[in-house]
């Protein structure tokens, strides 16, 4: 989790393709064009937030059976949070 935090939050590149097609007389598809071009994503400042947060916590001390149980009570809170939200919205709409 550590390792995609911190690519986030200094950014990098990713290699975009891009793909057009032609139809030929025979009615199939071909490739008539392929561009490759690098993209950069920028650093995230949330992304470098978290990092520095979460680098020196007690996850990074966590075994890897209570990371699991800490990632399936954080779901359930989310879950809770979005049944919560969903509701409210219902009502706002009514």
């Amino acid at each position: 989790m550590l390792e995609t935090l911190y690519k986030k939050a200094k950014g990098y590149d990713v290699e975009e393709v891009v793909c057009e097609y032609s139809v030929d007389e025979n009615g199939e598809r071909q490739l008539s064009k392929e561009k490759h071009s690098i993209k950069h994503i920028p650093p995230d400042l949330s992304a470098i937030k978290a990092y520095m947060e979460l680098k020196d916590s007690d996850l990074q001390r966590m075994g890897t059976e209570n990371l699991k149980k800490e990632k399936i009570r954080l779901l359930k809170e989310l879950k809770k949070s979005e049944g919560k939200h969903e509701r409210k919205q219902n009502r706002s709409e009514s």
